[in-house]
Protein backbone atom coordinates (compact mmCIF):
# COMPACT_ATOMS: atom_id res chain seq x y z
CA UNK A 1 0.00 0.00 0.00
CA UNK A 2 3.13 2.55 0.27
CA UNK A 3 2.63 3.36 -3.64
CA UNK A 4 -0.76 4.75 -2.90
CA UNK A 5 1.20 7.21 -0.48
CA UNK A 6 2.84 8.73 -3.76
CA UNK A 7 0.01 9.54 -5.82
CA UNK A 8 -0.69 13.09 -6.66
CA UNK A 9 -3.46 14.36 -4.76
CA UNK A 10 -5.74 14.54 -7.51
CA UNK A 11 -5.32 10.73 -8.17
CA UNK A 12 -6.32 10.12 -4.01
CA UNK A 13 -9.85 11.75 -4.33
CA UNK A 14 -10.31 10.10 -7.57
CA UNK A 15 -9.86 6.54 -5.79
CA UNK A 16 -11.76 8.55 -2.53
CA UNK A 17 -14.61 9.25 -4.65
CA UNK A 18 -14.79 6.27 -6.43
CA UNK A 19 -14.35 4.13 -3.37
CA UNK A 20 -11.13 2.13 -4.05
CA UNK A 21 -9.65 3.14 -0.99
CA UNK A 22 -11.66 5.41 2.23
CA UNK A 23 -10.49 9.15 3.68
CA UNK A 24 -9.63 7.43 6.91
CA UNK A 25 -8.29 4.81 5.64
CA UNK A 26 -5.20 6.79 3.27
CA UNK A 27 -5.24 9.30 6.04
CA UNK A 28 -4.17 6.82 8.59
CA UNK A 29 -1.80 5.38 6.12
CA UNK A 30 -0.08 8.72 5.78
CA UNK A 31 -0.02 8.90 10.04
CA UNK A 32 1.30 5.54 9.80
CA UNK A 33 4.21 6.65 7.61
CA UNK A 34 4.89 9.72 9.59
CA UNK A 35 5.40 7.88 12.61
CA UNK A 36 7.68 5.21 10.76
CA UNK A 37 9.52 7.65 9.29
CA UNK A 38 9.94 11.52 10.33
CA UNK A 39 11.40 10.26 13.60
CA UNK A 40 14.55 10.97 11.24
CA UNK A 41 13.10 12.84 9.24
CA UNK A 42 11.22 15.55 11.16
CA UNK A 43 8.95 17.25 8.38
CA UNK A 44 5.58 17.56 9.93
CA UNK A 45 6.52 18.98 13.06
CA UNK A 46 2.79 20.19 14.00
CA UNK A 47 0.17 17.10 14.49
CA UNK A 48 -3.48 17.08 14.04
CA UNK A 49 -3.74 13.54 13.83
CA UNK A 50 -6.97 12.83 15.55
CA UNK A 51 -8.68 16.20 13.98
CA UNK A 52 -7.82 14.34 10.39
CA UNK A 53 -9.12 11.12 11.21
CA UNK A 54 -12.84 12.80 12.47
CA UNK A 55 -12.67 15.34 9.12
CA UNK A 56 -12.31 11.97 6.90
CA UNK A 57 -14.82 10.06 8.66
CA UNK A 58 -16.85 12.98 8.36
CA UNK A 59 -15.94 13.07 4.39
CA UNK A 60 -16.24 8.91 3.78
CA UNK A 61 -19.92 9.38 6.10
CA UNK A 62 -20.68 12.19 3.01
CA UNK A 63 -19.88 9.68 -0.17
CA UNK A 64 -21.84 6.78 2.47
CA UNK A 65 -24.96 8.75 2.62
CA UNK A 66 -24.98 9.16 -1.23
CA UNK A 67 -27.19 12.62 -0.66
CA UNK A 68 -24.31 14.47 -2.47
CA UNK A 69 -23.71 13.76 -6.12
CA UNK A 70 -19.36 13.18 -6.09
CA UNK A 71 -19.26 15.09 -9.40
CA UNK A 72 -20.75 18.11 -6.54
CA UNK A 73 -17.74 17.31 -4.49
CA UNK A 74 -14.74 19.23 -3.77
CA UNK A 75 -12.23 18.32 -6.01
CA UNK A 76 -10.21 17.42 -3.05
CA UNK A 77 -12.88 15.53 -1.48
CA UNK A 78 -11.19 13.58 1.43
CA UNK A 79 -7.68 14.01 0.83
CA UNK A 80 -5.10 14.83 3.54
CA UNK A 81 -2.38 17.20 3.14
CA UNK A 82 -0.18 19.42 5.01
CA UNK A 83 0.65 23.03 4.78
CA UNK A 84 3.87 25.22 6.18
CA UNK A 85 4.32 26.14 9.43
CA UNK A 86 3.75 29.57 8.94
CA UNK A 87 0.33 29.65 7.76
CA UNK A 88 -2.29 30.00 10.55
CA UNK A 89 -4.84 26.91 11.26
CA UNK A 90 -7.08 26.74 14.37
CA UNK A 91 -5.97 25.10 17.61
CA UNK A 92 -1.91 24.92 16.32
CA UNK A 93 0.84 27.48 16.75
CA UNK A 94 2.95 29.85 14.34
CA UNK A 95 6.10 30.89 15.08
CA UNK A 96 8.45 31.11 11.87
CA UNK A 97 10.89 29.00 13.68
CA UNK A 98 10.70 31.67 16.81
CA UNK A 99 10.83 30.84 20.30
CA UNK A 100 9.20 34.15 21.59
CA UNK A 101 5.87 32.79 19.19
CA UNK A 102 5.99 29.40 20.77
CA UNK A 103 2.52 30.19 22.26
CA UNK A 104 1.27 32.06 19.49
CA UNK A 105 -1.50 29.40 18.78
CA UNK A 106 -4.45 30.77 16.96
CA UNK A 107 -8.20 30.25 17.38
CA UNK A 108 -9.36 30.24 13.61
CA UNK A 109 -8.53 29.21 10.04
CA UNK A 110 -6.01 31.07 7.91
CA UNK A 111 -7.23 32.33 4.43
CA UNK A 112 -5.55 29.36 2.51
CA UNK A 113 -6.75 26.92 5.44
CA UNK A 114 -9.87 27.74 4.95
CA UNK A 115 -10.06 27.87 0.81
CA UNK A 116 -8.31 23.60 1.05
CA UNK A 117 -10.64 23.15 3.25
CA UNK A 118 -13.49 24.46 1.62
CA UNK A 119 -12.55 22.16 -1.49
CA UNK A 120 -12.57 19.01 0.23
CA UNK A 121 -8.85 18.65 1.76
CA UNK A 122 -8.39 17.98 5.69
CA UNK A 123 -4.63 19.02 7.56
CA UNK A 124 -2.67 16.21 9.13
CA UNK A 125 -0.53 19.17 10.89
CA UNK A 126 2.07 21.76 9.99
CA UNK A 127 5.62 21.32 8.21
CA UNK A 128 8.77 22.81 9.39
CA UNK A 129 10.56 25.92 8.13
CA UNK A 130 13.63 27.77 9.33
CA UNK A 131 14.01 31.00 11.53
CA UNK A 132 11.39 33.83 10.36
CA UNK A 133 11.48 31.84 6.87
CA UNK A 134 15.01 33.12 6.24
CA UNK A 135 17.69 30.41 5.64
CA UNK A 136 18.19 27.67 2.50
CA UNK A 137 17.43 25.45 4.92
CA UNK A 138 15.16 24.04 7.81
CA UNK A 139 15.87 24.30 11.57
CA UNK A 140 15.09 26.19 14.25
CA UNK A 141 14.92 26.47 18.01
CA UNK A 142 11.97 25.13 18.49
CA UNK A 143 11.09 21.85 16.03
CA UNK A 144 14.75 21.35 15.54
CA UNK A 145 16.23 20.17 11.86
CA UNK A 146 14.65 18.58 8.63
CA UNK A 147 16.76 15.95 6.66
CA UNK A 148 16.23 16.15 2.93
CA UNK A 149 14.66 11.95 2.49
CA UNK A 150 17.26 11.55 -0.15
CA UNK A 151 19.92 12.08 2.26
CA UNK A 152 18.76 13.29 5.74
CA UNK A 153 22.49 14.56 6.13
CA UNK A 154 21.24 17.36 3.69
CA UNK A 155 19.32 20.23 3.63
CA UNK A 156 15.53 19.84 2.28
CA UNK A 157 15.66 23.41 1.23
CA UNK A 158 14.28 26.81 2.99
CA UNK A 159 12.08 28.27 3.88
CA UNK A 160 9.38 25.72 2.99
CA UNK A 161 11.66 22.30 3.48
CA UNK A 162 9.63 21.02 5.59
CA UNK A 163 6.80 21.08 2.87
CA UNK A 164 9.02 19.54 0.29
CA UNK A 165 10.47 16.67 2.20
CA UNK A 166 6.87 15.76 3.79
CA UNK A 167 5.79 15.47 -0.14
CA UNK A 168 9.09 13.79 -1.06
CA UNK A 169 8.52 10.92 1.76
CA UNK A 170 5.10 10.38 1.22
CA UNK A 171 3.88 11.78 4.03
CA UNK A 172 1.16 13.89 2.72
CA UNK A 173 -1.29 14.36 -1.04
CA UNK A 174 -0.72 17.89 -1.04
CA UNK A 175 1.57 20.83 0.30
CA UNK A 176 1.92 24.94 0.19
CA UNK A 177 4.47 27.10 0.93
CA UNK A 178 5.44 30.69 0.61
CA UNK A 179 8.65 32.36 -1.33
CA UNK A 180 10.49 35.58 -1.31
CA UNK A 181 13.88 34.14 -2.19
CA UNK A 182 13.29 31.16 -3.41
CA UNK A 183 11.54 29.27 -0.82
CA UNK A 184 9.14 27.38 -2.38
CA UNK A 185 11.61 26.73 -5.48
CA UNK A 186 15.04 25.62 -3.78
CA UNK A 187 12.89 22.98 -1.58
CA UNK A 188 10.92 21.86 -4.73
CA UNK A 189 14.70 21.59 -6.29
CA UNK A 190 16.36 19.69 -3.79
CA UNK A 191 13.45 17.11 -2.93
CA UNK A 192 12.70 16.24 -6.43
CA UNK A 193 8.82 17.41 -6.09
CA UNK A 194 6.64 20.12 -8.25
CA UNK A 195 6.49 23.98 -6.79
CA UNK A 196 5.18 27.51 -8.29
CA UNK A 197 5.96 30.60 -7.24
CA UNK A 198 2.77 32.98 -8.52
CA UNK A 199 3.10 35.97 -10.47
CA UNK A 200 3.20 38.51 -7.10
CA UNK A 201 -0.17 39.30 -5.85
CA UNK A 202 -2.63 36.82 -6.88
CA UNK A 203 -2.68 34.42 -4.04
CA UNK A 204 -3.38 36.59 -0.69
CA UNK A 205 -0.85 36.64 2.04
CA UNK A 206 -3.81 36.74 4.34
CA UNK A 207 -3.48 33.85 6.92
CA UNK A 208 0.35 33.92 6.11
CA UNK A 209 1.31 35.64 9.05
CA UNK A 210 2.12 35.78 12.78
CA UNK A 211 -0.01 38.91 13.74
CA UNK A 212 -3.84 39.10 12.29
CA UNK A 213 -4.29 41.29 9.62
CA UNK A 214 -0.99 42.53 8.46
CA UNK A 215 -1.09 43.67 4.59
CA UNK A 216 0.69 41.84 1.93
CA UNK A 217 4.23 42.75 2.00
CA UNK A 218 6.74 43.35 -1.18
CA UNK A 219 7.78 40.84 -3.53
CA UNK A 220 6.27 37.74 -0.59
CA UNK A 221 4.14 35.44 -2.73
CA UNK A 222 2.10 32.03 -1.13
CA UNK A 223 1.89 29.06 -3.57
CA UNK A 224 1.67 25.14 -3.96
CA UNK A 225 3.83 22.11 -3.63
CA UNK A 226 3.27 18.88 -5.40
CA UNK A 227 4.08 15.70 -6.65
CA UNK A 228 2.95 16.72 -9.99
CA UNK A 229 2.11 19.72 -12.36
CA UNK A 230 -1.59 18.77 -12.47
CA UNK A 231 -1.75 19.43 -8.88
CA UNK A 232 0.20 22.62 -8.85
CA UNK A 233 -2.71 23.78 -11.37
CA UNK A 234 -5.26 22.58 -9.25
CA UNK A 235 -3.78 23.81 -5.76
CA UNK A 236 -3.42 27.51 -7.47
CA UNK A 237 -7.07 27.42 -8.54
CA UNK A 238 -7.74 26.91 -4.57
CA UNK A 239 -5.42 29.30 -3.65
CA UNK A 240 -5.50 32.33 -5.67
CA UNK A 241 -8.04 35.20 -5.68
CA UNK A 242 -8.73 38.34 -3.86
CA UNK A 243 -9.53 37.77 -0.26
CA UNK A 244 -13.31 38.53 0.95
CA UNK A 245 -12.98 42.86 1.40
CA UNK A 246 -10.91 42.78 -2.41
CA UNK A 247 -13.62 40.05 -3.85
CA UNK A 248 -16.18 42.84 -3.74
CA UNK A 249 -14.58 44.79 -6.10
CA UNK A 250 -12.54 42.70 -8.11
CA UNK A 251 -11.86 39.23 -9.79
CA UNK A 252 -8.76 37.41 -10.32
CA UNK A 253 -9.05 35.82 -14.70
CA UNK A 254 -5.90 34.27 -14.89
CA UNK A 255 -5.64 33.03 -18.98
CA UNK A 256 -5.05 29.52 -19.38
CA UNK A 257 -2.15 27.80 -21.21
CA UNK A 258 -1.71 29.23 -24.84
CA UNK A 259 0.39 26.47 -25.50
CA UNK A 260 -0.50 22.77 -25.70
CA UNK A 261 2.27 21.18 -27.21
CA UNK A 262 6.19 21.20 -26.33
CA UNK A 263 6.44 22.04 -30.37
CA UNK A 264 4.28 25.07 -29.70
CA UNK A 265 6.14 26.49 -27.32
CA UNK A 266 9.89 29.23 -27.63
CA UNK A 267 11.94 28.53 -25.14
CA UNK A 268 14.98 30.20 -23.89
CA UNK A 269 17.95 28.24 -22.15
CA UNK A 270 19.99 29.68 -19.68
CA UNK A 271 22.08 27.35 -18.00
CA UNK A 272 24.41 29.66 -15.87
CA UNK A 273 25.57 32.93 -15.57
CA UNK A 274 29.16 34.31 -14.16
CA UNK A 275 26.80 36.33 -11.67
CA UNK A 276 26.17 32.93 -9.82
CA UNK A 277 27.89 30.21 -11.71
CA UNK A 278 26.29 26.56 -11.05
CA UNK A 279 27.48 23.38 -11.13
CA UNK A 280 28.25 21.19 -14.55
CA UNK A 281 25.71 19.03 -13.51
CA UNK A 282 22.80 21.64 -12.55
CA UNK A 283 23.74 23.37 -16.00
CA UNK A 284 24.17 20.22 -18.34
CA UNK A 285 20.40 19.55 -17.27
CA UNK A 286 18.93 22.74 -18.57
CA UNK A 287 21.32 22.07 -21.59
CA UNK A 288 19.61 18.56 -21.86
CA UNK A 289 15.78 20.23 -21.56
CA UNK A 290 17.08 22.34 -24.40
CA UNK A 291 18.07 19.60 -27.17
CA UNK A 292 14.94 17.74 -25.83
CA UNK A 293 12.79 20.61 -26.70
CA UNK A 294 14.64 21.05 -29.82
CA UNK A 295 14.01 17.62 -30.77
CA UNK A 296 10.69 18.15 -30.39
CA UNK A 297 10.28 20.85 -32.57
CA UNK A 298 10.05 23.50 -30.11
CA UNK A 299 12.29 27.09 -30.64
CA UNK A 300 14.59 27.20 -29.07
CA UNK A 301 17.62 29.59 -28.32
CA UNK A 302 20.58 29.39 -25.53
CA UNK A 303 21.61 33.25 -26.28
CA UNK A 304 18.37 34.91 -25.71
CA UNK A 305 18.49 37.16 -22.60
CA UNK A 306 15.98 39.88 -21.02
CA UNK A 307 17.82 43.62 -21.90
CA UNK A 308 19.16 44.09 -18.29
CA UNK A 309 22.15 44.90 -16.40
CA UNK A 310 22.32 41.85 -13.93
CA UNK A 311 24.59 43.70 -11.31
CA UNK A 312 21.93 46.44 -11.10
CA UNK A 313 19.09 44.20 -10.76
CA UNK A 314 20.13 42.18 -8.71
CA UNK A 315 21.77 45.02 -6.31
CA UNK A 316 17.71 46.37 -6.48
CA UNK A 317 16.43 43.34 -5.87
CA UNK A 318 18.54 42.74 -2.72
CA UNK A 319 17.79 46.14 -1.58
CA UNK A 320 14.11 45.72 -1.77
CA UNK A 321 14.63 42.38 -0.28
CA UNK A 322 16.63 43.12 2.76
CA UNK A 323 13.66 46.59 3.00
CA UNK A 324 11.25 43.69 3.91
CA UNK A 325 13.56 41.18 5.92
CA UNK A 326 14.38 43.88 8.24
CA UNK A 327 11.46 45.89 8.72
CA UNK A 328 10.98 44.23 12.22
CA UNK A 329 14.37 45.39 13.39
CA UNK A 330 14.09 47.09 16.79
CA UNK A 331 15.38 50.47 17.71
CA UNK A 332 18.70 49.52 18.82
CA UNK A 333 18.90 48.07 15.75
CA UNK A 334 18.28 50.33 13.82
CA UNK A 335 20.67 52.76 15.25
CA UNK A 336 23.85 49.86 14.81
CA UNK A 337 22.98 49.37 11.34
CA UNK A 338 22.98 53.31 10.61
CA UNK A 339 26.51 53.45 12.15
CA UNK A 340 27.62 50.18 9.66
CA UNK A 341 26.03 51.98 6.29
CA UNK A 342 27.53 55.35 7.12
CA UNK A 343 30.94 53.99 6.76
CA UNK A 344 30.25 53.07 3.09
CA UNK A 345 30.92 56.01 0.38
CA UNK A 346 27.79 57.40 -1.58
CA UNK A 347 29.50 56.04 -4.78
CA UNK A 348 30.51 52.68 -2.88
CA UNK A 349 28.09 49.64 -4.87
CA UNK A 350 29.70 46.83 -3.72
CA UNK A 351 26.89 43.98 -2.70
CA UNK A 352 28.49 44.96 0.99
CA UNK A 353 27.56 48.63 0.78
CA UNK A 354 24.38 47.90 -1.07
CA UNK A 355 23.20 45.07 1.97
CA UNK A 356 23.87 47.72 4.39
CA UNK A 357 22.16 50.74 2.55
CA UNK A 358 19.41 48.42 2.13
CA UNK A 359 18.56 47.28 6.29
CA UNK A 360 18.20 51.47 6.56
CA UNK A 361 16.14 51.85 3.33
CA UNK A 362 14.06 55.41 3.81
CA UNK A 363 10.89 55.76 1.80
CA UNK A 364 12.46 58.43 -0.48
CA UNK A 365 14.98 55.34 -1.79
CA UNK A 366 12.79 52.62 -1.66
CA UNK A 367 10.43 54.59 -3.90
CA UNK A 368 13.77 55.46 -6.16
CA UNK A 369 14.26 51.55 -6.18
CA UNK A 370 10.70 50.61 -6.88
CA UNK A 371 11.23 52.86 -10.11
CA UNK A 372 14.50 50.90 -11.07
CA UNK A 373 12.82 47.79 -10.44
CA UNK A 374 9.83 49.24 -13.11
CA UNK A 375 12.25 49.85 -15.81
CA UNK A 376 13.47 46.09 -15.02
CA UNK A 377 9.53 44.44 -15.34
CA UNK A 378 9.39 46.13 -18.29
CA UNK A 379 12.76 44.60 -20.13
CA UNK A 380 11.08 41.53 -19.06
CA UNK A 381 7.72 41.79 -20.67
CA UNK A 382 9.93 42.96 -23.47
CA UNK A 383 11.46 39.45 -23.78
CA UNK A 384 8.40 37.56 -23.31
CA UNK A 385 7.03 39.03 -26.13
CA UNK A 386 9.25 36.92 -28.21
CA UNK A 387 9.81 33.70 -25.52
CA UNK A 388 7.17 32.44 -24.03
CA UNK A 389 9.35 30.38 -21.26
CA UNK A 390 12.75 31.12 -19.69
CA UNK A 391 14.82 27.76 -18.66
CA UNK A 392 16.94 28.05 -15.71
CA UNK A 393 18.68 27.27 -12.49
CA UNK A 394 16.74 27.46 -8.73
CA UNK A 395 20.34 26.66 -7.06
CA UNK A 396 23.98 26.15 -8.02
CA UNK A 397 23.82 22.49 -6.97
CA UNK A 398 22.50 19.58 -5.69
CA UNK A 399 20.91 19.59 -1.86
CA UNK A 400 24.22 20.38 0.25
CA UNK A 401 25.15 18.80 3.95
CA UNK A 402 23.58 20.93 6.95
CA UNK A 403 25.37 23.86 7.75
CA UNK A 404 24.32 25.81 10.88
CA UNK A 405 27.17 28.00 11.56
CA UNK A 406 27.09 31.73 11.50
CA UNK A 407 25.76 32.98 8.26
CA UNK A 408 27.90 35.74 7.43
CA UNK A 409 30.39 33.54 7.11
CA UNK A 410 29.23 30.36 4.72
CA UNK A 411 30.19 29.22 1.78
CA UNK A 412 28.39 27.06 -0.66
CA UNK A 413 31.34 24.77 -2.66
CA UNK A 414 29.99 24.62 -6.48
CA UNK A 415 32.26 22.13 -8.27
CA UNK A 416 34.70 22.39 -5.28
CA UNK A 417 35.07 26.34 -6.02
CA UNK A 418 33.54 28.23 -2.75
CA UNK A 419 30.80 30.92 -3.47
CA UNK A 420 29.26 32.73 -0.64
CA UNK A 421 26.52 31.17 0.74
CA UNK A 422 24.30 33.81 -0.41
CA UNK A 423 24.78 34.36 -3.89
CA UNK A 424 22.58 31.37 -4.61
CA UNK A 425 19.86 33.84 -4.43
CA UNK A 426 20.29 35.38 -7.61
CA UNK A 427 18.35 32.55 -9.99
CA UNK A 428 15.59 32.78 -7.18
CA UNK A 429 15.66 36.75 -6.96
CA UNK A 430 15.54 38.03 -10.80
CA UNK A 431 12.20 36.15 -11.08
CA UNK A 432 11.16 37.43 -7.53
CA UNK A 433 11.65 41.00 -8.00
CA UNK A 434 10.46 41.27 -11.84
CA UNK A 435 7.14 39.83 -10.17
CA UNK A 436 7.29 36.29 -12.59
CA UNK A 437 5.73 33.42 -12.14
CA UNK A 438 8.15 30.52 -11.69
CA UNK A 439 7.76 26.75 -11.74
CA UNK A 440 10.19 24.65 -10.57
CA UNK A 441 9.93 20.80 -12.03
CA UNK A 442 11.93 17.59 -11.19
CA UNK A 443 15.17 16.04 -14.07
CA UNK A 444 16.22 13.26 -12.27
CA UNK A 445 18.78 12.32 -9.99
CA UNK A 446 22.27 13.56 -9.72
CA UNK A 447 25.09 11.07 -10.13
CA UNK A 448 24.91 11.23 -6.15
CA UNK A 449 21.43 10.00 -6.04
CA UNK A 450 19.92 13.87 -5.13
CA UNK A 451 17.28 15.42 -7.23
CA UNK A 452 18.02 18.37 -9.48
CA UNK A 453 14.62 20.57 -10.87
CA UNK A 454 14.91 23.85 -13.02
CA UNK A 455 13.05 26.90 -13.19
CA UNK A 456 10.42 27.30 -15.75
CA UNK A 457 9.69 31.04 -15.74
CA UNK A 458 7.08 33.20 -18.26
CA UNK A 459 5.70 36.95 -18.00
CA UNK A 460 3.55 37.90 -15.27
CA UNK A 461 0.41 35.84 -15.29
CA UNK A 462 0.95 33.20 -17.68
CA UNK A 463 1.08 31.12 -14.18
CA UNK A 464 -0.78 28.11 -15.84
CA UNK A 465 2.02 28.12 -18.71
CA UNK A 466 4.79 27.37 -17.19
CA UNK A 467 2.82 24.81 -14.76
CA UNK A 468 1.69 23.29 -18.10
CA UNK A 469 5.35 23.61 -19.44
CA UNK A 470 6.38 21.58 -16.59
CA UNK A 471 3.54 18.61 -17.04
CA UNK A 472 4.36 18.71 -20.78
CA UNK A 473 8.12 18.16 -20.16
CA UNK A 474 7.84 16.05 -17.05
CA UNK A 475 6.30 13.31 -19.74
CA UNK A 476 9.84 13.59 -21.84
CA UNK A 477 12.04 13.51 -18.92
CA UNK A 478 10.08 11.91 -15.82
CA UNK A 479 8.94 13.69 -12.95
CA UNK A 480 8.61 12.82 -9.56
CA UNK A 481 10.90 9.94 -8.37
CA UNK A 482 10.51 8.94 -5.02
CA UNK A 483 13.43 8.59 -2.34
CA UNK A 484 14.24 4.46 -2.35
CA UNK A 485 14.19 4.47 1.26
CA UNK A 486 10.58 5.81 1.89
CA UNK A 487 9.24 4.22 -1.29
Amino acid sequence: MSSIAYLSALELAKKIKEKQISSVELTQHYIDRIEKYDDVINAVVVRTFDDALEKAAAADAVLSAGGTNSASLGPLHGVPMTIKESYVMASTPTTWGIKGFEGNISKTDGLAVQRFRQHGAHFLGKTNVPVELADFQSYNPIYGTTGNPFDTTRTPGGSSGGSAAALAAGFTGLEAGSDIGGSIRNPAHFCGVFGHKPTYGIVPLKGHELAPDMPDVDLAVSGPLARSAEDLELALGIMAGPPEREALGWQLSLPRSDKKHLKDFRVAIWPTDEMAPVSNEVADRAVMVGQTLSKLGATVSDTARPNIDLVAAQGNYQTLLNSVMTAGMNDEAVIAAQKVADQFAADDHSMEAVNARSFVLSHRDWLKNNISRERTRLAWSTFFDEWDILICPQMPTAAFPHDHSAMSGRTLKVDNEDQPYFQQIFWAGMVVNAYLPSTVFPTGLSREGLPIGLQAVSAPYRDYRTIEFARLISREIGGFVPPSNYA
